[in-house]
């Protein structure tokens, strides 16, 4: 029976994974206890296993009566967006540099190391070159929430060393298609525009036709954020970061495939106004490399693409046999 605690439980991400533990537990194992940390949580929960502590996980209360559970699996999701975090240095670093390292190091405590599992984000590449990203490649964060990110990488890696905990950290690419329009969320148009073309409604793109994203649908990231958290960490480089392979898709050919898909005329409804803060907190950098050290790329079946064999033969990667990533975007604005 596992003990798990997940943090920005309430968000996009969040919701998806919770409900997936509770249907499906960890590993083939049961929960025993399933313990969510949100500012806030739109209903009581049904289930008895779950319990919900309201605040942010920056504060010494909450911090503590989460630990006080003793979980033996951390997956630590909370964060303030990229957009945000340029808006506010102050919050950025409370709770996506601070935060986390008090989590870390309040670990100590527990009778065995956790697995922690960290959602880091490819901000930390920062502005690429055009050969692309690979986990191999030196980060350079081009804003503080990827320095942050990055410093949260390396220390949960030393942390790991030290035997506090046993983590790693994944970094996360666009995750679409969020209903809400989060203004703190840089990359928030990568879901707006499937739910505005969705519903023939027009739209204004931050960012230029000819731009490009990596994109992941919130079920295949939580696909990988559960096959790391029961992965034989023994597997795992001592960097112990990894990037999932993702879709690399051209924005204009995401916005082609969505208005043949729901039938509408994307000339009229789509309009391109490149704004320089948005592009730079966007994944930009061309489809480079899947990751091939930490886990094996494999598309997730059932998940429609743009053109679905070149864009799975873009993002399969080699790795070794036994541990697989999945990588897929789900071009339906009902998912």
């Amino acid at each position: 029976m596992s003990r798990v605690l997940v943090t920005g439980a309430q968000g996009f991400i969040g919701q998806v994974l919770v409900r997936r533990l509770l249907q499906e537990g960890l590993e083939g194992q049961p929960l025993s206890q399933l313990v969510l940390v949100d500012l806030s949580f739109r209903d009581a929960g049904c289930d008895a296993r779950v319990r919900q502590i309201r605040g942010s996980i920056a504060q010494p209360a909450v911090l503590r009566a989460a630990m006080a559970t003793q979980p033996d699996t951390i997956l630590h999701l909370a964060s303030v967006p990229g957009g945000a975090s340029e808006r506010d240095p102050a919050l950025d670093r409370s709770v996506n540099l601070d935060a986390t390292l008090q989590l870390i190091e309040a670990c100590q405590a527990l009778p065995r190391p956790p697995r922690f599992i960290y959602s880091s984000s490819i901000a930390v590449y920062g502005d690429q070159p055009a050969h692309g990203a690979s986990e191999d490649q030196v980060p350079q964060p081009a804003i503080s929430y990827g320095a942050h990110k990055l410093a949260c990488e390396i220390l949960l890696a030393d942390a790991s060393r030290r035997g506090w905990v046993d983590g790693c950290s994944l970094r996360l690419p666009g995750i679409v298609a969020r209903r809400d329009e989060n203004p703190g969320l840089a990359s928030g148009f990568m879901s707006q525009v499937f739910w505005h073309l969705a519903q023939g409604q027009r739209i204004t793109l931050p960012v230029s036709a000819t731009g490009r994203c990596w994109w992941m649908s919130a079920a295949t990231c939580v696909d990988n954020l559960l096959h790391l958290a029961g992965m034989d960490s023994s597997r795992w480089t001592p960097q112990r970061s990894f990037q999932m392979p993702v879709l690399h898709l051209g924005i204009a050919e995401v916005v082609d495939a969505l208005a043949r898909r729901f039938g509408v005329p994307a000339q009229q409804l789509v309009h391109y106004a490149p704004d320089p803060p948005s592009t730079a907190c966007t994944p930009a950098t061309p489809a480079g490399h899947a990751p091939c050290r930490g886990a094996g790329a494999a598309p997730r079946r059932g998940c429609g693409a743009p053109d679905r064999q070149r864009a799975g033969r873009q993002c399969a990667g080699r790795r070794p046999q036994g541990m697989r990533m999945k990588s897929a975007v789900i071009v339906s604005a009902g998912t």
